[in-house]
């Protein structure tokens, strides 16, 4: 799905139109609920963990299931990462073909059944808390501190797949970001789960060198929260003079980059963006675009690590 995100989503409070919308939601409740009584499907045979969010877009999901398929890897696990195939997101899917060993199905029970005759020892997925069908061994929840959890109704009188009271399902949440929020967020979200364990995560920059700091910048992205990869460079010092903003998985076109390189040009900018984007522009298009590579950090990741492996073999 390609859309530009309603700023009204990320009010700090519902307005009229979110409020209108509120009709349009009642779906999603309905399935919410029936799904605390439908019996999902464990498998014993390999330990899975899923990392989702309830917040649509933007909270760092991605770059979590590398970070973690890079760890347990080191340590000696046959990993995997699954991804469910959808034609709309084939960014974050060739990111992961890059990052990791990646597995696509049709559906997440046909990954887990392709998994099997790898004999792998774990398989992370990335997305798929809501999903119906699968009981996980760990799930893992990402927010932006930021962002959290904006005007807090259901899709589409805002941005969230499920409410907060979910969290009494999942296992631990990931806050991405350095917002003076944290403390306030933390305490919020034991309130709805007194167990579930709590870790704070960060970008970080691992490509500066090959930016020019010196030179303005015209920033151009198409993924689910613009504003912290942006962020990223205006606190490395970086003079943003202009910013292209794209829907969610957008798919670039020659015509595209015509623009952002004509804007550029007007401005004696260098045209900077991000990873997942960079790798949907046409190849004969690359020339002159430069992208920001980041990992994700983890604050307490011995913590975190150790909790999964704690999870895992119960």
């Amino acid at each position: 799905m390609k859309f530009i995100k309603p700023k009204f989503w990320d009010l700090e409070k519902p307005n009229f139109i979110s409020k209108l919308l509120r009709i349009f939601t009642l779906p999603i409740i309905i399935n919410n609920f029936l799904l605390n009584f439908k019996t999902k499907k464990k498998n014993h045979k390999i330990k899975t963990i899923c990392v989702g969010n309830i917040y649509l877009g933007g909270t760092g999901k991605t770059p979590l299931v590398i970070r973690l398929y890079k760890i347990f890897k080191k340590q000696g696990l046959k990993v995997a990462v699954g991804k469910k195939f959808y034609k709309s997101q084939l960014d974050e899917i060739s990111l992961l073909e890059n990052e990791t060993s990646l597995i696509t199905g049709a559906s997440r029970n046909k990954i887990i059944d392709k998994i099997l005759k790898e004999k792998k020892d774990l398989l992370i997925f990335d997305d798929g808390l809501q999903d119906k069908n699968i009981s996980y061994d760990v799930k893992l929840v990402c927010f932006d501190l930021d962002l959290f959890v904006g005007n807090g109704q259901l899709i589409p009188a805002g941005p969230l797949r499920e409410k907060l009271d979910s969290l009494k399902k999942y296992d631990a949440v990931l806050l991405k970001g350095d917002s003076n929020n944290f403390e306030n967020i933390h305490q919020l979200l034991k309130k709805y789960n007194p167990n579930i364990q709590i870790f704070k995560t960060f970008y970080k920059a691992v490509n500066l060198e090959k930016l020019s700091v010196k030179r303005d910048c015209l920033l151009f992205s198409g993924i689910g929260n613009p504003s912290s990869f942006k962020k990223i460079l205006l606190k490395n010092n970086f003079n943003v003079v202009d910013e292209v903003i794209f829907p969610d998985h957008f798919e670039y076109k020659e015509k595209d980059i015509e623009k952002i390189k004509a804007r550029a040009d007007k401005l004696t900018a260098q045209i900077i963006t991000t990873e997942k984007d960079y790798i949907k522009i046409p190849e004969n298009y690359r020339k002159n675009i430069n992208f920001l590579k980041i990992n994700l950090e983890i604050d307490n990741e011995k913590n975190l690590i150790n909790f999964v492996k704690s999870k895992i073999n119960d």
